[in-house]
């Protein structure tokens, strides 16, 4: 195999041009300072290079330094999937709540202080938004991530938050190419697949990124997915039929490709990480998404090499990866021209998230209500969190309700027996339950029925998708488990 780190030819400049990369750490290793050197354009952040914004910024000035138009990218797509507040969860909420409200000018509002906000900490490229119809109820890995299961709500909002995070420099990265909200499977896990005919994809799944081109979306990215309806044979992120035929030619698009994670197993499990990243390039891709589980150096080196020899062998065209290549640096040279200066803090508006929560809000009330006036339990029934999400933060209503009812206590709970620990664990305590997905989890039901037998004045925080039926004497749906629909929830429950 070819040894890159001695290589300066061409060709693997665009090896390692193509490629968006992570690592481990808050500050940057010095095999990726050498890489930017060596050709390397983008660098990928994860919830575990990130403690604070300060932080962030900081890091990012150690890239530039080193290469002044890297991209630097981030999965923060506010709500549930942050990294920016990783720790801390956001103070933004995500597509449902949102969607919701449905106000294309608030949803344009949050995404430019959002984008304002990672702007400002030296992040220049977003995945987001997820254009997804929600189409399917029981999706373990889209849900409140959408904006909806309507696919004229989500076109316009997609639509709204592209231009409202591009309005602060950050490109967009509409996802997840054509449409991943009609799976019943994880594709981190394995390959989902989505049977309806053409037409139903053209009328549904395919009208937000149509949207979100003809806003300008500065980079697309592709799903694992099998759609045998487009391509029978190879999943969105490897099909020539998806990537280049229809959203390049078909669509329209011109901008930058990038492909979900590599390493996630409907790749990596049926292909391998370098065959996949050469079948992508191939297929129209123009940049390779990888760091999100592997974030070495030995990673880098492994998907150059495949690339390189790939081009060497004849399997990969080498105006097709010099494409590719160069539609990265011309994303890079937008984000660059388009940076914001320090004239951009005067546009900030703070609490706008927090509005947004407020306004997604849906209170029902079964019979004449007893609002909380002393310390509660609060009771969360804990599922396991999806990848995309991660289980690094924190969630829920307790810390906020504590916040203005000082004395509230609280506990997590998950399993058959969850209603009756919680019960136990609450005492003579008024009980308020927090659940995400209710409708997914029958143990989460289950519990529920435990604790309104026993106790019919709990009152049920749903901070998933909102299907199950609202029940409990007072039942709130936040659309979305960020800090500030937490707020926003506590605010109800205390009366403030």
């Amino acid at each position: 195999m070819t040894t890159l780190a001695r290589a300066t030819d061409t060709l693997t400049r665009d090896a390692l041009t193509v490629l968006q990369p992570g690592f481990a750490g808050t500050t940057a290793p010095d095999w990726l300072l050498r890489r930017l050197g060596e050709g390397l354009a983008s660098v990928a952040l994860f919830g575990r290079n990130v403690t604070s914004p300060e932080q962030v910024a900081a890091l990012t000035a150690q890239l530039r330094a080193e290469r002044e138009d890297v991209l630097v990218a981030i999965d923060e797509e506010g709500g549930d999937v942050t990294r920016l507040e990783v720790r801390t969860g956001s103070s933004f909420p995500g597509n449902h709540a949102l969607g919701a409200v449905d106000d294309v000018g608030l949803t344009r509002a949050v995404a430019a202080e959002l984008g304002r906000r990672l702007a400002a900490a030296g992040v220049d490229f977003n995945w987001a938004p997820s254009a997804d119809v929600n189409s399917n109820p029981d999706n373990p890995v889209i849900g409140v991530r959408s904006f909806g299961a309507d696919t004229d709500l989500v076109a316009r909002h997609t639509a709204a938050y592209v231009t409202g995070m591009q309005s602060a420099g950050v490109a967009t990265c509409t996802k997840h190419f054509p449409g991943h909200g009609d799976t019943g499977i994880d594709s981190h896990h394995a390959m989902p697949r989505i049977d309806v005919d053409a037409d139903v994809l053209a009328g549904r799944d395919l009208v937000p990124f149509r949207a979100a081109v003809a806003a300008g979306t500065r980079a697309v990215m592709s799903a694992h997915i099998l759609v045998p309806a487009l391509d029978p044979d190879r999943p969105a992120t490897l099909s020539r039929r998806i990537l280049t035929d229809l959203l390049r030619g078909e669509m329209g698009y011109d901008g930058l490709i990038v492909t979900d994670g590599i390493e996630m197993k409907a790749i990596a499990g049926t292909y391998g990480i370098e065959r996949g990243t050469v079948l992508a390039i191939a297929a129209g891709a123009d940049a390779i998404c990888v760091g999100g589980g592997l974030s070495d150096e030995g990673t880098v080196r492994r998907l150059s090499d495949a690339l390189v020899e790939a081009v060497r062998a004849g399997e990969l065209p080498e105006e097709r990866l010099a494409d590719a290549a160069e539609r990265v640096r011309a994303l890079a040279r937008w984000t660059t021209a388009n940076r914001p200066g320090a004239e951009a803090a005067d546009t900030a508006d703070g609490d706008v998230g927090l509005r947004a929560a407020r306004r997604a809000l849906r209170v029902t009330v079964a019979g004449e209500p007893a609002p909380l006036t002393e310390p509660a339990y609060v009771a969360a029934f804990t599922p396991v969190a999806n990848i995309a999400v991660g289980d690094e933060t924190p969630w829920g209503v307790a810390a906020e309700l504590g916040r203005l009812l000082p004395g509230t206590e609280t506990g997590s709970f998950n399993g058959a027996d969850a209603g009756r620990e919680a019960l136990a664990a609450a005492g003579s305590r008024r009980i308020v339950a927090v659940v995400r997905d209710e409708h997914r989890h029958p143990w989460m039901a289950a519990a529920l029925d435990v604790l309104l037998a026993a106790r019919p004045d709990t009152i049920v925080v749903e901070m998933g998708v909102p299907r199950a039926k609202a029940r409990g004497a007072l039942h709130l749906a936040t659309h979305g488990a960020a800090r500030v629909c937490g707020r926003a929830a506590a605010e109800a429950l205390a009366g403030v």
